[in-house]
């Protein structure tokens, strides 16, 4: 099984950013734009295991309180100018990237890394070829991105709303060719320290 550790997204946030979304769509129809079922916030990518019960069991051990998030701003992975994913920015207090930590000491134990370098809580709205976010010699932005690009210049950044995360999940992700459809396996409540 494919699996991650992530925060869900308020309803009304959620909706939101899909009216962003379908507006940048138009002007970028060539990249791989995600649907608004998938739209979470990673805390810990697993990749595929086997190991769905210890990890269900480990995560009850995770503790944390309610953690606040905005979410506003837009930008690009790697960077603006050779765009490859398309995000919407989340800021947190300490809280979040706390618990982000206490996922990943968790987990460690199992054989699971975090990613290197620092934690960067975004929402991904679209992705151009393989979606990676780290360059490679040799690789181009997105003429579709670079499109979006220009069309946020100059503007305010886009306003998303506010929301208190109170429960965080462990999800599967199945790939199809319609792209990955996300089903929750386990959920673990915040608001304890």
């Amino acid at each position: 099984m494919r699996l991650f550790v992530a925060l869900d997204i308020d309803q009304e946030i959620r909706d939101r950013v899909t009216h962003f979304r379908d507006q940048m769509h138009a002007l970028a129809p060539g990249v791989r734009w995600v649907g608004p079922e998938t739209f979470h916030v990673t805390l810990q990518f697993l990749g595929d295991t086997q190991k769905v019960e210890e990890i269900k069991t480990t995560l009850l051990g995770v503790k944390s309180v309610p953690v606040a998030l905005a979410l506003r701003g837009a930008g690009f992975f790697p960077t603006p100018q050779r765009a490859r994913v398309f995000w919407v920015g989340i800021e947190a207090d300490d809280e979040l990237q706390r618990l982000a930590d206490s996922v990943g000491v968790a987990l460690a134990p199992l054989g699971f890394k975090r990613d290197e370098g620092p934690y960067h809580p975004h929402l991904t709205l679209a992705r151009a070829g393989s979606g990676r976010p780290h360059s490679r010699p040799g690789d181009k932005s997105a003429p579709g991105l670079q499109q979006v690009r220009a069309k946020l210049e100059g503007q305010p950044p886009p306003e998303f709303g506010t929301m208190t995360a109170h429960e965080f999940f462990l999800y599967q992700s199945a790939l199809s060719p319609t792209g990955s459809r996300y089903t929750k396996l386990a959920r673990y409540p915040l608001g304890l320290k």
